[in-house]
């Protein structure tokens, strides 16, 4: 049995980074060891230092869209917030809401001219769905109403310089409502100087859903499962990685989605398969990894399921000791702050 309670560690809040570093690749880099069952510092600026051309580096291409809407109650002009959760249907979606109290039935929250939301039911989970009425493109539209997404820890309002750095040099798809946070640390240089290592670059897509977020509200850590979210390997990516794996290449996941969606794809033979798919893996102690090599990724929440999910691919003792070696030298922590190599 493992208990959820097993990955906690004390971090103080000023460790919390509020808002991004001047450059992106200045960010520091705690680089682990796992054959050396060691760590030591350094900065992201000399990541290509570790790849080379028997490497392939996978980043996940997603695109944040600003899923966050300020508006007001038709009839009362009280404050609303909304936060896009998941697409259901055509304009309709599950949300949630604040102050979640003040939402009946069929009420109708008014965020701009010919952009509006009505209520259509709550369900137990304490979300809401609702049906947006709008004129024009519904994504178009929130690029020019919504906010950026910031994760929950990040205590202040968004501001206009967020809607660039809350996103990765490489977004290509939109869809996510949380970066994938590991791959905000690359400049459009560091990956120039990446593939002039001979090292492959290969993208995938995994949409980052609001489950990113969500607690284990669990004790033991068998009952937790994580939340689906949206994901795709092309057919030319697959290919890649296959031929790539099979001549011995060391496959390098950029961030922990990339790794989960890697891992979701494989077989049991270690063979990435193409397509479209809902990726739900939770991966907890005791699971074999089939496909990921090497993983880049920032610093995460304690008793969080990413915080589980790493310390089951380089081990318990070494991931715990390497956080509290980061938060002793004042690594900057959680999506826009510092970030951990484990080769």
């Amino acid at each position: 049995m493992v208990l959820i309670d097993e990955f906690d560690y004390e971090l103080p809040e000023e460790l919390i980074a509020q808002e991004p570093l001047e450059k992106r690749d200045y960010s520091r880099m705690l680089v682990v060891s796992r054959r050396e069952n060691s760590y030591k510092d350094d900065f992201f600026y000399n990541f290509p230092d570790y790849v080379n051309e028997n490497d392939v580096l996978v980043l996940n291409n997603t695109k944040v869209f600003p899923a966050r809407l300020i508006g007001y109650k038709a009839d009362t002009k009280a404050k609303i917030e909304i936060f896009l959760i998941k697409e259901i249907g055509n304009s309709t979606w599950e949300v949630l809401a604040r102050p979640a109290r003040r939402l009946k039935d069929r009420a109708k929250v008014i965020f701009d001219e010919d952009f509006s939301a009505e209520i259509l039911e709550r369900l137990e989970s304490g979300h809401f769905v609702v049906r947006f009425e709008h004129e024009g493109n519904f994504y178009e539209r929130l690029e020019k109403i919504g906010k950026t997404p910031l994760p929950p820890y990040i205590k202040r309002d968004a501001f206009s310089s967020d809607r660039q750095r809350y996103q990765t040099v490489y977004a290509k798809k939109t869809g996510a409502i949380a970066a994938p946070t590991a791959g905000l640390h690359f400049t459009e240089e560091i990956l120039q100087k990446v593939r002039e290592k001979g090292t492959q670059v290969v993208e995938v897509t995994l949409h980052v859903g609001y489950g990113t977020f969500e607690p284990v509200r669990v004790k033991e850590l068998s009952a937790h499962k994580v939340l689906p979210e949206e994901s795709e390997v092309e057919l030319v990516a697959a290919e890649e990685l296959n031929r790539a794996k099979q001549s011995g290449k060391r496959i390098v996941a950029v961030g922990t989605t990339t790794t989960r969606l890697l891992e979701f794809f494989a077989t049991e033979q270690g063979r990435i398969e193409s397509g479209r798919r809902m990726v739900d893996l939770t991966i907890t102690p005791g699971y074999r990894f089939k496909f990921v090599d090497a993983l880049l990724t920032n610093f995460h929440l304690p008793k969080s399921s990413l915080l589980v999910m790493v310390s089951t691919f380089a081990g318990y003792e070494l991931i715990m000791n390497a956080y509290r070696h980061a938060v002793s030298e004042r690594y900057r922590f959680y999506s826009y702050g510092d970030c951990m190599l484990i080769l």
